[in-house]
């Protein structure tokens, strides 16, 4: 297992100060706040904590509300909303510094038998075609503010091998693109078979690039060129099938509409035999900066 996965699995592994009560540390990040799919993965192992382990999360519910202190410990406290004949919910706060900063709502289901269809799987290159970060980042390290944002990028993105099928929104700033965009990923590293934590992981890396798809339909390059500014305001999540996050998924992302200073991102993760496995939706922030 990378390093890099054991570092993140530790954080992780929050700590029970109370019995609905834990505690959470952070990791560095690109900008100088925590990054937002980890407080959401965090806030929904606090979540998962406090629900039998035959019930597994089947949708989550999340706000932004303010930007996380990296430097500082994240308290979350569940309340345990409703424990149903076959769906437990949840809601969880964040706390830093006495004010909450991240609120989700998540829900759990016991397993039962029902209706199947899905949408069909978009057409994708072999992940083991396509180059990872590491050799990729270095050949846009002109389009970056300064030289060390690839060297962050490259260890920020080390737990997961994340592999861009399209050029990235910095491949082509000041060219406008269809609103579109697809990576794949899995963990460097294999986890351990608990579906809660394949679930965390897959939420963890949601925040990565949804709201690429928002800023190729601009010739935008993203918040590392420095051409935009922005944060996520809401994230929502259904888990239909089961998956597991160390092997290969695909995350099929577009933007259906940006307005009034948000963009919108959508998409779905196919694991790699065809699978439906998640629905993703996310609005953020995304502003040109003043002169």
């Amino acid at each position: 297992m990378h390093q890099a996965l054991e570092s993140l699995l530790d954080l992780l592994d929050l700590e029970r100060i109370e019995e609905d009560i834990f505690r959470g540390r952070s990791r560095s990040a690109l900008i100088p706040r925590v990054f937002g799919g980890q407080v959401a993965a965090q806030a929904l192992v606090a979540a998962g904590r406090t629900v039998p382990a035959e019930r597994t999360a089947h949708s989550l519910h999340a706000y932004f509300l303010r930007a996380g202190d990296p430097g500082a410990p994240i308290v979350y406290t569940v309340d345990r909303i409703r424990d149903g004949a076959s769906f437990t919910t949840r809601r969880v706060v964040a706390i830093q510094h006495g004010q909450p900063i991240f609120h989700l709502s998540a829900s759990f289901q016991r397993y039962e038998e029902g209706m199947e269809h899905q949408a069909a799987m978009p057409p994708a290159p072999d992940p083991e075609s396509l180059p990872t970060a590491a050799e990729m980042l270095p050949r846009y390290a002109s389009a970056f503010r300064d030289e060390g944002v690839v060297d962050r990028l490259i260890e920020a993105r080390a737990a997961v091998d994340l592999r861009y099928v399209d050029a990235p929104p910095w491949a082509s700033v000041g060219s406008p693109r269809e609103p579109r965009s697809q990576v794949w990923f899995r963990t460097n590293g294999k986890l351990a078979d608990d579906p809660l934590l394949h679930v965390c992981l897959a939420t963890y890396v949601s925040d990565m690039t949804l709201l690429d798809s928002v800023l190729l339909a601009h010739g935008r390059g993203g918040w590392a060129v420095g051409d935009v500014v922005g944060a996520s305001l809401d994230h929502a999540m259904w888990f239909h099938r089961p998956f597991r996050a160390d092997e290969w998924l695909l995350y099929d992302q577009e933007s259906p509409s940006a307005s009034g200073g948000r963009g919108l991102g959508q998409a779905r993760i196919y694991t790699q035999d065809g699978r439906l496995a998640i629905t993703v939706i996310q609005e953020g922030v995304v502003r040109v900066p003043r002169p």
